[in-house]
């Protein structure tokens, strides 16, 4: 009710998102929509029923915590997959809600056999298998003791999925190392499948991967970024323009972020704006002042380089970015900035845009980290 700014979250442009995604990701391929970090920035509690209601029964989160933030969000039976941290209660309640999650290690999993053991339900575990990433995954050894494992107590451990990560599918200059994870990955599934392993589902495609290489669509896709609007980078969006023979952006922005004018200061020239001295008027300057700093997710390192939009203008933040407030000069604005005017953080205003990857380039982050930093403590609503 008293926040000083809002972030708005497109239902048309979710339906849109989710149609493009499908359509590449064809018949075979069945979607599971990755919402870690919040749904990346937009919510839980606003963004899952949107999800749901196109259609949307499968959701990829990092932790248990975040598995039981969705659940709580949802209201039809949905399959939750943690790819991630999962250990202790948060594994005990995870098997026991029935909910799937990674092993990339083989003490998770005589962890998850014992709570299974207790619970009186089986663990729905993913095999993830080390090909070339070098973060989380099973080595070829360590497989084959989990399967062992798993032969020995089928009523307890289910493997209901073989998995990998690829690193960096983004980017042409990961071409090769991509490559050979698949091989390695490929391999890693004829051997199962010849000692009669052959797990439900088999999955690696991300994002990048589900534009860049096809063939990592196996019967599941882990799809985050896209969903919400944005390619992973730009080098990907020309991949698939290149592709497709299109020439128009595909997706939809999801998100708007918005505040309102807070208050309004006529500087003389020869003048500091702020803390401190990176900002200097070297003319009478209006300055309007804007209730959002970098408590809220709009980052220090926008000072004197950020922008917003206010009354159909583009303008420029100057001085330093506060914990709560930033400056904006709005000296030629005409007709004149008031206080309560509409400011657009993130978003569209008359003709003018905002773009999530414009706002990103000035402060030097990814699409990715400067959505999953805006606090939930931001109102989220959903328009049109």
């Amino acid at each position: 009710m008293f926040a000083t700014s809002k972030i708005e979250l497109s239902s048309s442009a979710v339906e849109h998102n989710l149609d493009f995604i499908r359509n590449i990701l064809g018949q075979k391929s069945k979607l599971s929509c990755v919402v870690k970090g919040n749904a990346y920035g937009h919510g839980y509690r606003e963004y899952i029923p949107l999800l749901e209601r196109n259609g949307v029964n499968h959701f990829s989160i990092f932790s248990a915590n975040e598995a039981y933030e969705v659940q709580k969000n949802t209201t039809a039976e949905v399959d939750l997959m943690i790819m991630g941290m999962v250990a202790g209660a948060g594994l005990e309640w995870a098997i026991e809600h029935e909910v799937h999650f990674f092993v990339f290690d083989l003490a998770r999993l005589r962890e998850a056999l014992g709570y299974a053991q207790r619970v009186g339900k089986a663990a729905r575990v993913h095999l993830e298998v080390e090909t070339g990433m070098n973060r989380t995954g099973l080595e070829p050894e360590k497989l084959w003791e989990a399967i062992e494992l798993c032969r020995e107590h089928p009523e307890h451990l289910q493997v209901r999925g073989l998995c990998t990560h690829l690193a960096g599918a983004e980017s042409i200059a990961n071409y090769y190392r991509i490559k050979e994870q698949q091989k390695v990955f490929r391999r890693t599934m004829n051997a199962l499948k010849k000692h009669g392993m052959g797990p439900n589902m088999v999955h690696a495609a991300c994002s990048a991967g589900a534009i860049r290489y096809p063939q990592t669509r196996f019967d599941l896709s882990r799809i985050g970024i896209m969903q919400y609007g944005f390619f992973p980078n730009r080098e990907t969006l020309i991949h698939y323009l290149t592709k497709s023979e299109e020439t128009d952006y595909p997706l939809q922005r999801v998100l708007s972020w918005k505040s309102r004018v807070m208050d309004l200061k006529k500087v003389g020239a020869g003048e500091f704006i702020g803390y401190g001295t990176s900002y200097f008027t070297n003319r009478p300057t209006t300055v309007a002042l804007i209730p959002v700093g970098y408590s809220h997710g709009f980052s220090r390192t926008l000072s004197n380089q950020g922008r917003v939009l206010i009354r159909g203008a583009r303008l420029s933040v100057i001085g330093m970015v506060n914990m709560n407030m930033m400056a904006v000069d709005v000296t030629e604005n005409n007709p004149a900035v008031e206080r309560g005017d509409e400011v657009v953080i993130i978003g569209n205003q008359g003709e003018l845009e905002l773009s999530v990857s414009s706002f990103s380039e000035y402060s030097d982050q990814v699409n990715y980290e400067l959505l999953t930093r805006l606090p939930s403590e931001i109102p989220r609503m959903v328009v049109d």
